[in-house]
């Protein structure tokens, strides 16, 4: 008998322990600012009501670069977080950390979750060699907010926007005003200098930025972008800078952005993620919004636009239980109502491709058609080597470069062509460095 209540004792101990278990705790840093930061927590929270075993402490890292750096110091210290969130260009850095656990390896595991929901070219993006390595999460592509009100005031159709680069230089010619000494006081078009705009119209192009299909094939061991298409860029963007039709506001996202909202600028080039922020700019500034497709040149082949933003990574902490946890917040994040929360609150557009579909039944492009426009953009684009953008170790370092050599033709210190074998040539350093830790 006593053997019985024995074994009873041990069943009612071990389902007690159970019941009252300690739920996991996982770390989530991440990258996003402003308004974003509570967005994400609210996020998080409603995970944690429906999966009370789990706790996911988020915290705000700083920017793309901040974040990576204390992720790696934090691995070294041997404390990392479960999930951290790197910009597109960190992922051949990621994948050759030796750090994290690649999302296809979680898919593998668990048969509720369908890849196929993914958007292609988010999905894209982030797979190498034929494996997914992480959550596509905050993703972007680049378009052209303009001023529908300036547009009709210069006599130009708001509804049938350019779409060549030489139709956008004749409208940006049209839409530039000067006052009665010669002063600019509106420019045509405004942008910063930011390096990822040229992996665009690279991609626009169809043409690659690295080797060996955009290091896509294999690892990437040279940069190509020194080429007719890299050329035709820099002599489109230094003509329009010349000509003074275009304001280059320099480094950074802010100053271009206040240049558009102050209508001092008639067309900006900046992220989809700035929706929400430019539609709350026009009707504060009694202003039209549009948004248009990149231009491109005309007689070259259509290739399309590459995502940005960043995904979520997997760390590997050698825990299964907290690996578990983070799989199925990350999951959970790329669901439809989380996908259409983030979209709706932010402008990134949802990586769920239900979400989309849902949002497009209820209406909601409809009543906000720069929404769809931001989106049409994206799932119109082919899906190629170039489009699915590169893949490249010292990406941040090649992307600066370019930024620095444009800031060279601008400032006339060197020709485009000059300029651009310049650039192309400190990428090869850069490539072959990096490369070498590797072999």
């Amino acid at each position: 008998m006593w053997r019985k209540l024995m074994v009873l004792s041990m069943i009612l101990i071990f389902l007690v322990s159970f019941i009252f278990a300690a739920p996991v705790t996982i770390r989530f840093w991440h990258a996003m600012s402003g308004s974003r930061i509570k967005l994400i927590q609210n996020l998080a929270n409603e995970f944690m009501k429906t999966h009370p075993n789990i706790i996911v402490k988020v915290q705000y890292t700083g920017s793309y670069n901040d974040t990576l750096n204390k992720t790696i110091a934090a691995v070294k210290a041997g404390n990392p977080p479960d999930i951290v969130q790197v910009y597109d260009i960190g992922t051949q850095m990621m994948i050759d950390s030796g750090i994290i656990i690649p999302v296809q390896d979680m898919i593998a595991k668990d048969k509720t979750f369908d890849i196929n929901t993914l958007v292609p070219q988010a999905r894209g993006y982030y797979t190498v060699g034929g494996r997914l390595y992480s959550m596509p999460f905050n993703s972007s592509n680049p378009v052209i907010f303009y001023n529908k009100t300036l547009f009709k005031k210069a006599g130009l159709d708001p509804n049938d926007p350019p779409t060549t680069w030489s139709e956008f230089i004749a409208d940006a010619k049209k839409l530039t005003v000067k006052d009665s000494k010669g002063n600019t006081i509106q420019y045509g078009f405004t942008s910063g200098l930011i390096g990822w705009f040229f992996e665009q119209y690279m991609a626009v192009q169809d043409a690659p930025m690295f080797n060996n299909d955009n290091g896509r094939a294999k690892r990437a061991t040279k940069a190509v972008f020194d080429s007719p298409a890299g050329l035709r860029i820099f002599n489109f963007w230094n003509d329009m800078v010349q000509s003074g039709i275009m304001l280059n506001a320099g480094p950074g996202w802010s100053n271009p952005r206040q240049i558009f909202m102050s209508q001092k600028a008639a067309m900006l080039l900046t992220s989809t993620s700035d929706v929400e922020m430019m539609l709350k700019a026009a009707k504060d500034n009694h202003f039209e919004l549009g948004v248009m497709f990149l231009p491109h040149p005309s007689g070259v082949p259509y290739g399309g636009v590459i995502i940005g933003g960043a995904s979520l990574w997997m760390i590997n902490t050698h825990n299964v239980q907290k690996e578990k946890a983070a799989w199925e917040f990350l999951k959970w994040l790329a669901g439809v109502k989380p996908q259409i929360e983030w979209s709706t609150g932010t402008g990134y557009f949802p990586i769920n491709k239900n979400a989309i579909q849902k949002l497009l039944y209820e209406g909601y492009y409809a009543k906000y058609p720069q929404y769809l426009v931001t989106i049409l953009q994206l799932l119109m684009s082919n899906v190629t080597p170039s489009t699915r953008g590169g893949v490249v170790g010292p990406f941040p370092k090649v992307r600066a470069t370019i930024e620095n050599a444009l800031g060279k033709v601008f400032n006339h210190e060197m020709t485009t062509a000059q300029a651009l074998k310049w650039a192309q040539d400190q990428a090869n350093q850069a490539i072959e460095e990096y490369n070498s830790l590797y072999q």
